[in-house]
């Protein structure tokens, strides 16, 4: 193994006879290292929106949201909320109700979904923490209700944190009583804006959230909720903790975590991932066609060479090897370059922020870039498999001719 080794260092470095084997050498390394980088750094920057789109998501949404599987709302009853809150791994909950409705502010309109919610809400999820103007307060000290909207709600109004125009909210008459005046036929109730929140877009253009009152009040309820929100505690396993509230809640409700909520975001993200990755694999494997033309080349060029090593008594097995080699040394040089130039890439996006996101709807406006030392031995052993195979083919069909020539020699 090390004679067949150190033959295959001396082909590759040695300069050929014919200068285009250098050359297809040399593009089969590029080929490979480019392909590699490219790997790299897709797997990184898909890393980074996955973290940030996580990160966003553990803003707006709980760790876990009790549903009904039928219906809009359900009344849940204190013993069920005793049970609830005593399960391990149960930190807090908060109730929420949620309709659509339509907002009215000046002469402006807006078809947004008011979500009323426990005055805790914001020991449940993060969303104090994301505000772009006020404070998220549902009721002040003297028991006045007030309101938080998302910037997309608030920006298609034309509102803004102020105590002179109040928000208008139009809710149709869940009773169906009918009027000579369609303004008769929708619940109104007004109140002022406390604080404007900004997570995304599309959930900033969604949400008016309200005192979970407030909103019963509007739509006509009593003790009907849409979800019930939990926060688990720190350390609790999130599968007991998930199977526990399934138990409790039985068949007719839906207990969904974080990733489940959004499952089908997730989905298309771990698809667009694989996806990507395939499609550049392929464009290894074409780049590896180098390789093998710089192989044929190489075994034609070096006909003698194996007259000669067949002469001193080396055997099909060793001469093969010799030419495997050469081109998964070709692939192994390419994959160390290609790996170092994509972690210098990407650990310059992360520091630098070279690519710039389009728009300003985000909270960030360069493209988030994290590396997984998984994804680099990944990408390593996917590359140097597609370089055995591509030594492997010429070497087992073009040294076949060889080596059987030499055999007719010798005899």
């Amino acid at each position: 193994m090390k004679f067949s080794l150190y033959i295959a260092k001396r082909y590759l470095f040695a300069k050929k006879s014919r200068n285009a084997i250098n050359v297809i050498s040399a593009i089969s390394v590029a080929g490979v290292a480019v392909g590699t980088m490219a790997l790299i750094t897709i797997l990184s920057v898909f890393n980074g929106l996955e973290e940030m789109v996580k990160s966003i998501f553990s803003t707006s949404d709980p760790e876990m949201r009790i549903t009904p599987v039928r219906g809009k709302v359900f009344t849940p009853d204190t013993l069920l909320l005793t049970k609830l809150a005593s399960i391990d791994g149960v930190e807090v909950f908060a109730e929420t109700v949620e309709e659509n409705a339509l907002l009215r502010y000046d002469e402006q309109q807006y078809i947004a979904t008011i979500k009323g919610v426990s005055l805790n809400y914001t020991a449940v999820t993060d969303l104090d923490t994301a505000m772009w103007d006020g404070e998220f307060i549902l009721r002040a000290e003297n028991g006045r209700p007030y309101a938080v909207a998302g910037l997309g709600v608030a920006n298609y109004l034309g509102m803004r944190l102020n105590f002179v125009s109040p928000l208008a909210i139009y809710i149709p008459d869940r009773k169906g009583r009918l009027s000579a005046t369609p303004e008769n036929e929708f619940a109104r109730k007004y109140i002022f804006l406390s604080g404007i929140f900004a997570v995304e877009q599309e959930f900033d253009s969604k949400y008016l959230f309200l005192p979970i009152d407030f909103a019963r009040e509007l739509l006509d309820y009593t003790n009907e909720v849409s979800s019930i929100e939990v926060k688990m505690k720190p350390g609790a396993d999130e599968k007991k903790t998930q199977e526990a509230i399934r138990e409790l809640m039985g068949d007719d409700f839906l207990v969904q975590n974080r990733y489940e909520q959004q499952e089908m975001f997730y989905r298309v993200m771990k698809a667009e991932r694989l996806a990507i990755f395939v499609i550049l694999t392929f464009i290894l494997i074409i780049a590896s066609f180098n390789i093998i033309g710089s192989l044929t080349m190489l075994i034609i060029e070096k006909e003698r060479d194996i007259s000669i090593l067949r002469s001193l008594g080396a055997d099909n097995r060793l001469i093969k090897r010799i030419f495997i080699y050469e081109g998964w040394m070709i692939s192994l040089f390419g994959t160390v370059v290609g790996l170092l130039a994509g972690f210098l890439l990407c650990a310059a996006q992360q520091h630098f922020g070279i690519v710039k996101l389009a728009g300003d709807s985000l909270l960030i406006d360069t493209y988030p870039v994290k590396m997984h030392l998984a994804d680099f031995f990944t990408v390593a052993a996917t590359v140097l498999a597609i370089g055995y195979a591509a030594a492997w083919y010429p070497v087992h069909y073009l040294s076949r001719r060889y080596l059987r020539e030499t055999n007719k020699y010798k005899q």
